[in-house]
């Protein structure tokens, strides 16, 4: 395949000379200048014109190959160096000069490989960073959510682009299940890593799955530590996430705690900047009576600010039972840089989710359709009805009754 590329390559930006030649006329083959009737075999001299040029082809194509192999595997680079020398002694390949395709062009191809497999040892070479991306994939896709987004953007962004941040990122996402935790993780995941959450910078935790017994948390803490150290070193900008942290054990979290508040000396050379994502339904009450509050005011959510949710959570936060999220002393010793509050989905914002489900699957749908899978919900308070109480979780399901 990639040999393939390279002479399409050699094809449309050289023609038969070296780039910065003019081109040459389209005249009869060499040593045919005898008309030959339609239809009627090729000459002996047209047939030695074209095994020339394809000889010459395959050669260059050989060629570049090998310096390709060499700038992406980082094998055989001594024996294509000898052959290129031993190539320049014998004499330029006949119709065709080495500078064709030229350095600028092999780098095009070298990168363009590694958009598809790895390249290198580390997994920064696959680090994007697409902090537009994800900013214009929030507004669009993440609904009822104006806190979420405005801290997620603003903090990963202010953190990649400082110059020597002392800590690592650490963001504690808190609100019920199906409001956006772990959608707006994804999210983060794929738009910084090339490779989303399969990237080897992104470790994802479950708490229930990874560690389920608490006989065992002298292991499990051996085990995460081990796991972090490695995706570090492979990695100077990983990103790990915990989902379900509440039901983290205390020392599980203490473990954590080093590699969120290690300091780096100003002027290191490759400078690490881990990102640390925290998943809870803790916190999701506070988040909601604050919310209604607000509606029963008849204010608007969007006027909820953060700073009176993030006050009140972190209260709720800190006052937790022992052994629980809030004992790992993170908020304690503030390494938990923001608490991201997601607020409770109202009736339209499950419409929203509704329409995006038909459209990533490709079916048509109705105004109609749109509010009999928000009808299927179950909203509370009872007497209120206002939020859905499993938020968007169940909404692709539903859309299922709609088939044909």
């Amino acid at each position: 395949g990639l040999g393939c590329c390279v002479l399409v390559l050699l094809l449309l930006l050289g023609g038969s000379g070296s780039p910065g030649t003019a081109p040459q006329p389209r005249g009869p083959w060499p040593q045919e200048q005898g008309h030959e009737p339609e239809g009627g075999p090729w000459g002996r001299g047209r047939y030695e014109a074209v095994r020339k040029q394809l000889g010459a082809v395959g050669a260059l194509s050989k060629q570049y190959w090998r310096y390709l192999a060499c700038r992406v595997w980082q094998e055989g680079c001594e024996e294509e160096e000898e052959k290129r020398q031993e190539e320049r002694e014998a004499g330029p390949i006949p119709s065709w000069s080495f500078p064709l395709v030229g350095q600028d062009y092999l780098e095009i191809l070298s990168a363009w490989y590694c958009s598809f497999g790895r390249c290198c040892e580390t997994g920064d070479c696959r680090i994007i960073n697409n902090i537009t991306g994800l900013e214009a994939d929030l507004n669009g896709q993440l609904h009822g959510q104006h806190l979420a987004k405005e801290v997620v953007v603003r903090a990963v962004q202010g953190f990649l682009q400082s110059p020597g941040p002392q800590k690592a990122l650490v963001l504690s996402f808190h609100g019920w299940s199906g409001t956006g935790k772990n959608f707006v993780a994804r999210m983060v995941a794929s738009h910084l890593y090339r490779d989303g959450l399969k990237s080897d910078c992104v470790r994802v935790f479950v708490s229930l799955l990874h560690f389920p017994h608490h006989n065992y948390v002298d292991s499990y803490k051996a085990q995460l530590q081990r796991q972090i150290s490695e995706s570090l070193q492979r990695c100077r900008q990983a990103l790990l996430i915990f989902d379900e942290a509440e039901k983290l054990h205390s020392s599980l979290l203490d473990a954590i705690r080093p590699f969120m508040a290690q300091h780096h000396s100003e002027g290191q050379e490759h400078q690490h900047r881990p990102i640390f994502l925290f998943l809870s339904n803790l916190g999701g009450n506070t988040i909601n009576e604050v919310a209604l509050d607000f509606w029963r005011a008849g204010r608007a959510r969007e006027e909820i600010s953060l700073e009176l949710l993030e006050q009140r959570l972190r209260l709720e936060l800190q006052e937790a039972a022992e052994n629980s999220y809030a004992h790992s002393h993170l908020l304690r010793e503030n390494l938990i840089d923001f608490v991201v509050p997601f607020l409770p989905l109202e009736y339209q914002h499950v419409k929203l989710c509704a329409r995006d489900a038909f459209l990533a699957r490709g079916l048509p749908y109705t105004e109609a359709m749109l509010d009999q899978v928000a009808q299927m919900m179950v909203f509370v308070p009872k007497e209120e009805k206002l939020f859905s109480a499993q938020g968007c979780k169940s909404v692709p399901q539903r859309i299922n009754y709609f088939l044909p």
